[in-house]
């Protein structure tokens, strides 16, 4: 009989060592949960905490304004004059340095040229023969001229003669006085002579034909030696090369003693109070340049106004070259190659949003920012489109409305964050 039995009471059953695990993990999977329930919004980072003392905050405004483009690049000369050697030679001295000043006539530098010394010097010599030939020669024509004019003065002095002879002879024929043969051979003298003197003038043209051809030839020839014997002289004085214009030697190409070729450069010349400006302008901005702009630089030495005068219609390294003419003299001390920075005005706006420049952004490029809502405890980023700087700012194209406030710092804080507490 079993205790059971005994008592008269429900056996009771025991409780097995698996429950009493299963209970446990149980457990401890209830606390485990219950302690990542608090633990984890405490693991989770914080919101950054941004001091607005620290950062630059500005307000989005409504006005006019004027846009501008702004460019960097260096003081140009309108001129450069190329002094170039005018013939093959030797670089016998360099008379003005680079940087010294000279006037149209300066004589920078001496070439010699032998062969051009002999040319001209043979061309002399010719010359000379050829003026002592045609020397000669109107000597020569003089004699033949005065001999064969007293050819013809004497038979026209016989036939004058003759003819008061046969005008004698013709009385005494008449009167009986005469024979007829007598007075037929008087009269056959006379026209004998005439023809004589016919025959003598024609020789007489035909000979100052000739001397006028032969004179002719002859000053032909002599007219040019003497031009060739200028050239060879020009040529001469040519290797004396001069400035051509007046201003400063920018360069000196050569130096003495160097053998250089015809049209080889010796040395640039600029006229320094001629200067435009080049300024490089990023080309996704050059395509609201145009012609006549108007444009302010700012050299080392001070400012000056111009204009838009050439755009280069292509791009290097994703810029275009403007040039710019100025209207106004830069001030005294502006040199060439001397660096200049260019504000160009590309369009004036009467009704456009603004804000300071956004560390970072760039102009005609989207960006995030920002911005401040009202009551000032949180900054939300968003996103805005920015359009060209301008004398106002830079413009906002669309994501912010008058009033608004943004913050323009860079906060590197805040990277990755999508909102940001302030304080």
């Amino acid at each position: 009989m079993t205790e059971s039995d005994r008592t008269g009471q429900p056996p009771t059953r025991g409780v097995s060592g698996r429950s009493v695990l299963s209970l446990l993990m149980g457990a401890a999977a209830v606390a485990v949960i219950v302690v990542a329930a608090f633990a984890v919004p405490r693991m989770r980072p914080k919101v950054p905490v941004i001091d607005l003392m620290s950062v630059v905050v500005d307000t989005v405004r409504r006005e006019p304004s004027v846009r501008l483009v702004h460019g960097v690049g260096a003081l140009t000369p309108d001129q450069r004059f190329h002094v170039a050697a005018p013939s093959a030679g030797r670089v016998e001295e360099i008379c003005v340095p680079a940087g010294g000043k000279v006037s149209a006539g300066s004589v920078i530098a001496r070439l010699r040229n032998l062969d051009l010394e002999q040319q001209a010097a043979d061309a002399a010599w010719t010359l000379q023969t050829a003026e002592s030939d045609l020397v000669n020669l109107k000597a020569q024509i003089r004699n033949q001229r005065a001999s064969h004019l007293s050819e013809l003065a004497t038979l026209r002095a016989q036939h004058r003669d003759a003819v008061l002879k046969n005008t004698r002879d013709q009385a005494l024929f008449q009167q009986g006085l005469m024979l007829e043969l007598d007075y037929k051979l008087s009269t056959a003298a006379v026209g004998d002579l005439a023809e004589r003197i016919r025959l003598a003038e024609e020789q007489e043209a035909a000979l100052n034909e000739s001397f006028d051809a032969q004179l002719a030839s002859k000053e032909a020839a002599a007219r040019q030696l003497r031009e060739m014997v200028r050239v060879r002289r020009d040529q001469l004085d040519a290797l004396q090369v001069r400035a051509g214009l007046a201003g400063k030697v920018d360069q000196v190409l050569v130096q003495a003693g160097q053998q250089v070729a015809p049209g080889a450069d010796l040395a640039l010349v600029v006229q320094p109070q001629k200067l435009v400006v080049d300024l490089a302008i990023p080309e996704s901005q050059a395509r609201e340049v145009a012609i006549g702009q108007k444009v302010t630089i700012e050299a080392a030495h001070g400012a000056a106004r111009g204009h838009v005068a050439r755009i280069d219609p292509s791009a290097v390294n994703g810029t275009r070259t403007v040039d710019v003419w100025l209207d106004t003299p830069l001030p005294p001390g502006a040199a060439p190659n001397e660096s200049a920075d260019g504000t160009i005005e590309v369009a004036r706006l009467d009704d456009a949003f603004y804000i300071g420049r956004p560390a970072h952004a760039a102009a005609g490029r989207d960006t995030t920012i920002f911005r401040i809502p009202a009551g000032g405890k949180t900054a939300t980023r968003v996103r805005i489109a920015l359009g060209g700087i301008s004398s106002a700012g830079i413009q906002v194209l669309r994501g912010l409305e008058p009033g608004d406030q943004v913050i323009l710092s860079d906060i590197p804080a805040a990277n990755g964050w999508d909102q940001i507490r302030l304080r």
